[in-house]
């Protein structure tokens, strides 16, 4: 009796949180960063938008697609679910279905054309706190849309592959910090259906591996900045 009460005199804010969840699972979210496997473009501790009908229109809270709308885009930055135990992952499509795909000396090959590459300079990078190495940052060209990538030439890392094509319906995904990246190399292509949305643009952001520590000091040049 007391369970029917409390859910008749909070039915409207019931009804908010089911609808917030909706919108959450088949509209629209947001995705803290929790690793360096896209640096230079997402940082940890940057909250990213996801636009979760960029692509398909799903069931909520599965993989089910109900109606696609759009085609995955060579160069998307994508939030996804693991192939190879489902954990969500954030990585930029390099691949679309057909594309003959490779990599030499951490040079892409796309349809075998290795990829330009400019502008590249050296600069320190925190591995983990207390632990810098030099890392060769550097413009990608991939195929109009031009990113920045990083290297860590120190690091043990796969940095060939044989040429492989991208299956029908699949996506072949890199993090843009090519030596510290768990991505299709290791958990192979992707099904669309595990594509989760899009994102677009960094929501806020804030430093939680430098000095300032606990105190998150915010990184506020990144707040509501577009994802390249």
């Amino acid at each position: 009796m007391n369970l029917r009460r409390t859910l008749r005199d909070n039915r409207g804010f019931i009804l908010f949180l089911l609808s917030f969840a909706l919108f959450r699972t088949a509209v629209a979210d947001w995705n803290p960063i929790p690793s360096g496997s896209m640096r230079p473009t997402l940082l940890e501790g940057d909250v990213v938008v996801v636009n979760r009908l960029a692509y398909d229109l799903k069931l909520p809270l599965t993989d089910v697609v109900l109606l696609p709308l759009a085609e995955p885009q060579r160069g998307d930055v994508v939030t996804l679910s693991s192939p190879a135990g489902g954990t969500r992952l954030i990585k930029r499509i390099v691949g679309l279905p057909g594309d003959r795909i490779a990599m030499r000396d951490d040079v892409l090959i796309l349809n075998g054309q290795p990829l330009a590459y400019t502008e590249r300079r050296t600069q320190g990078e925190t591995v983990t706190p207390g632990w810098v190495v030099n890392a060769v940052r550097a413009t990608e060209h991939l195929g109009g849309r031009d990113h920045t990538v990083q290297l860590l030439p120190t690091l043990r890392a796969r940095r060939d592959f044989a040429e492989i094509t991208v299956p029908a319906g699949q996506y072949f995904l890199l993090g843009d910090n090519r030596d510290n990246s768990e991505d299709s190399r290791f958990i192979g292509t992707v099904p669309r259906e595990k594509l989760i949305g899009r994102a677009h643009h960094v929501l806020v952001s804030a430093d939680w591996l430098g000095e300032e520590g606990w105190r998150m000091a915010p990184r506020l040049d990144r707040w509501v900045s577009a994802i390249r």
